[in-house]
């Protein structure tokens, strides 16, 4: 099967088992969000401690921006290869394509190490994109800080009065 295009980086089959394992204490000792809007909800907010994702959703757009919005909120992030062992992780029955962790209740051990694991995965290929993004982060601030220049009037033709229609006289019955 072909990689997935919001597929960052590969994840071995330990720290998927380990990713699974996770939700599955959090499940029971903290709080989880499933799905693809609670979690976009739960990373937005600043919630999430930890995001996993299934690789083997359709269609792929609708996974597009959870890593980036993982990226800019610096919530780590990583896949597991189905969304059916990640509902039956997550305790429902349908699969699901995300799970955000909110608390992480006794998995806190395993989580941190999955997010040093994760960082270090995503650091190897996300390092050297991020440098040129910083730079372009700082121009629009320079270009702001610019004096800005007073709106210029500006001219509006005259008002023309509207026109009447002729009115007629009811005893004559002619126009004026």
């Amino acid at each position: 099967m072909a990689k997935s295009a919001f597929v960052k980086f590969e994840v071995s089959k330990d720290l998927a088992d380990k990713s699974y394992e996770s939700v599955e204490m959090a499940k029971s000792s903290g709080k989880l969000r499933k799905g693809i809007n609670e979690t976009t909800k739960c990373i937005e907010r600043g919630l999430a401690k930890l995001v996993i994702m299934a690789e083997d959703v359709t269609p792929e757009e609708i996974m597009m921006h959870i890593p980036v919005l993982c990226k800019e909120k610096s919530v780590p992030f990583t896949y597991v290869p189905s969304k059916a062992e990640l509902g039956k992780a997550a305790g429902i029955e349908i699969p699901t394509a995300s799970i955000a962790i909110e608390e992480t209740g006794e998995s806190k051990k395993i989580v941190s190490e999955i997010s040093s694991k994760v960082d270090s995965l995503s650091k190897g290929k996300a390092e050297k994109p991020a440098a040129p993004k910083e730079e372009k982060k700082e121009e629009p601030a320079e270009t702001k800080e610019a004096p800005k220049k007073e709106p210029k009037e500006e001219k509006k033709a005259p008002k023309a009065e509207p026109k009447k229609a002729p009115k007629e006289d009811k005893k004559k019955g002619k126009k004026e």
